[in-house]
């Protein structure tokens, strides 16, 4: 299981330099997979986005704490967005992005244990519902 403090903190910090990520987790989204912007189009006010970074959060809290959510809902999740034109080997690319904006967030306050923390995390978030298959 991914280092509880270490994600927690790494979250934190991402919080307290930006505030809501949203944006910016969609924007290294959509440099990233480009094909993904056209499945937003009618979410003119954010609120699917804001409410996909919620769940992504919520299911991050859950896992490093040890709860059975994020398992759950991650692998319900994967089976119904290829029919929003997201293959199931492709889902995770939003827990990427916040990774990712988060190592470019913090800058030289990501390290190797940062790295490590979210490599486990990403890693246990790609075999839910994955394992079914």
């Amino acid at each position: 299981m991914p280092d509880r403090e270490v994600i927690t903190r790494v979250l934190e910090r991402l919080a307290d330099e930006v505030g809501d990520p949203t944006e910016l987790v969609f924007a290294r989204l959509f440099a990233t997979r480009p094909d993904y912007e056209a499945l937003f189009v009618l979410d003119t006010d954010g609120g699917v986005r804001g409410s996909m970074i919620e769940t992504c959060v919520t299911c991050i809290l859950d896992h490093i704490s040890g709860g059975v959510l994020a398992r759950n809902v991650i692998a319900a999740e994967r089976s119904h967005h290829p029919g929003y034109g997201v293959p199931e080997d492709r889902f995770d690319d939003l827990f990427i992005a916040i990774r990712d904006v988060s190592r470019d967030v913090l800058g030289d306050r990501w390290g190797h244990t940062e790295e490590e923390a979210w490599a486990r995390l990403l890693s246990d978030f790609a075999t839910f519902g994955a394992e079914a298959g």
